[in-house]
């Protein structure tokens, strides 16, 4: 049983005992025993913090079928072996080597020390982040709700977006919310710090205590702080124009609104790609040039560490100076003076090839099970599962069973990562002392 996996396998109980929660008559609105494959659906949309739905949450479920739902996205948002481990501690045990080994990697950080204090920072940062959302959003929703409404609205909607899942609870999403400006700065800000790292923001705090109290301590940041944040301004800055320009005159996204609020819903429709799946316009009425934007940022995705899916920034970094190191004829990879190590290059290569792989595979049988649907519709969807984002078209619950299953697996496999899927599946690569001789290749 090794460390890939007991993650996946860990998930797959998450997402079976999910399910069968929400197949129960108490989690229902009516009342009634669940449809197996809305609960299974609705389940793996939630642990893999994705957001797809087949049915309306709000209506459909119950008080605590919705209850479930964000308690699984909060599971799905920590990772397996955060959550467990926190537990662990909870109880008052001390975890062994195994379970050492065990962090270290899902977490990927660089030793083994000090495991139980980062697990600890990671769930104060998390409960201060989404309780600061909660009391932000109360003071939009309590107003338009009630108090008891309005509370559990706040909480719903804290969770979902720090953990990027992206369900909602209203039937237009957060369409109704399009022009205030505390509910679009509340959601992008947990948006924004739940998909962009768990290392970024102790960087930031660190920096931030330094200059308030005047320590004299000169702190590096490092790499991938650097990649993390630049490449996450420069897709929000990028996508935030390039869905002026495109959805300008469409009247039914942008076109309608005053300038306020096209900035407002540009900005929030660059941030929710990556990868929370909330939305202030209507997704299937916009342009073919505003999917196929969408698509690129939700496929980017988040940051490593984070709660969001994709292939991540720092992949899409790694990738491009590649490119660059190539075009001036350099034999290194550079990042902020930094070279970059070829297994990071070969691991980057393997999730773009990886992630492209299953979206190719994905779209495909989808084409084919519901050849109804346009193409694009199709991939946007698709990408949106495997992205673990939660935007769609709305189609989701239109799609026959064999296309919902297939999401499933998409959105299961977009969560655990390709690679550590593989590694499941294959096990651990055994050392060889077996070198072979280099020859070229003729390429491009």
């Amino acid at each position: 049983m090794t460390v890939s996996r007991t993650v996946c396998l860990g998930f797959l109980a998450v997402i079976t005992a999910g399910a069968i929660l929400l197949m129960m008559p108490f989690s229902t609105s009516n009342g009634n025993w669940n449809d197996p494959i809305v609960a299974l659906f609705t389940s793996t949309s939630a642990v893999c913090v994705t957001g797809l739905s087949v049915v309306d949450p709000g209506t459909y479920f119950s008080f605590w079928g919705q209850f479930f739902i964000a308690l699984l996205a909060q599971i799905g948002g920590l990772g397996y072996m955060t959550t467990t481990t926190f537990l662990i501690l909870l109880i008052g045990r001390k975890f062994d080597l195994r379970q050492k080994i065990a962090i270290q990697q899902s977490l990927d950080r660089p030793g083994m020390s000090g495991s139980a204090q980062v697990i600890r920072s990671i769930i104060a940062t998390t409960l201060i982040f989404e309780i600061t959302g909660v009391f932000l959003l109360m003071a939009a929703f309590v107003p338009d709700y009630g108090w008891s409404q309005g509370i559990w609205l706040a909480v719903f909607h804290s969770i979902n977006a720090w953990n990027n899942a992206g369900f909602s609870l209203f039937k237009d999403n957060l369409i109704g919310y399009q022009s205030s400006v505390l509910v679009v700065a509340t959601i992008t800000g947990l948006i924004i710090f739940g998909g962009i790292g768990y290392q970024v923001i102790l960087e930031t705090y660190l920096w931030v205590r330094d200059r308030l109290f005047k320590k004299h301590n000169n702190l590096v940041f490092s790499l991938d702080f650097k990649v993390a944040t630049s490449t996450t301004l420069l897709l929000l800055g990028i996508g935030t124009i390039a869905f002026l320009l495109v959805e300008n005159k469409n009247t039914q996204t942008l076109g309608s609104l005053n300038f306020t609020d096209q900035l407002l819903a540009a900005w929030f429709q660059s941030v929710t790609p990556r990868t929370a799946g909330f939305n202030t316009i209507d997704i299937g009425k916009m342009t073919n040039a505003g999917l196929f934007i969408t698509t690129a940022l939700m496929f980017i995705g988040a940051s490593p560490g984070g709660t969001g899916g994709g292939i991540k920034t720092t992949t899409l970094r790694v990738l491009t100076s590649c490119t660059k190191a190539i075009l001036q004829g350099k034999e290194e990879v550079l990042l902020y003076e930094r070279k970059i190590a070829i297994s990071l290059i070969l691991k980057a290569v393997g999730v773009l090839i990886g992630s492209m792989s299953t979206v190719i595979v994905a779209t495909i049988l989808i084409t084919l099970t519901d050849p109804e649907l346009d193409f694009i519709q199709i991939l946007f969807e698709v990408v949106s599962a495997f992205a673990t984002v939660g935007l769609s078209t709305a189609i989701t619950g239109s799609v026959s069973v064999p296309a919902k299953l297939i999401l499933i697996v998409t959105m299961y496999i977009g969560r655990v990562g390709i690679l550590l899927l593989m590694s499941a599946i294959l096990g651990d690569p055994r050392p060889s002392s077996v070198h072979y001789p280099e020859e070229n290749l003729l390429v491009g």
